[in-house]
């Protein structure tokens, strides 16, 4: 199981299920789905390689219209926080933002 700052990464074993995977790591199946670009009713395979959101942190994925100032306040942060933790931001949908919680 590979790791990094934010996430770690799971590779799906014959039988698993996107639920269940969820549930052992104690995250949402909705924000599991996705962060990975997974949409409701799609197969997941065996070998396929998960991103694993790390607890400690918020995670936030954009959508069309949001603006920094917005995002910033749904992580209850400013600017200098929201940029303390992701080196690139586009802003286009689908981009995955993260905050630390508690900071």
């Amino acid at each position: 199981m590979k790791e990094n700052s934010y996430f770690t990464y799971y590779t799906i074993e014959k039988g698993d299920n996107l639920y269940e995977i969820a549930r052992k790591y104690n995250i949402n199946p909705k924000l599991l789905a996705a962060i990975n670009g997974i949409k409701d009713n799609e197969y997941i395979y065996p070998n396929q390689e998960l991103m694993i959101p790390k607890s400690g942190y918020s995670y936030y994925i954009t959508a069309e219209g949001d603006t920094l100032g917005g995002v910033a306040s749904a992580f209850k942060t400013n600017m200098d926080g929201l940029l303390r933790y992701n080196d690139t931001i586009y802003l286009l949908p689908e981009q995955i933002l993260v905050y630390k919680d508690g900071r």
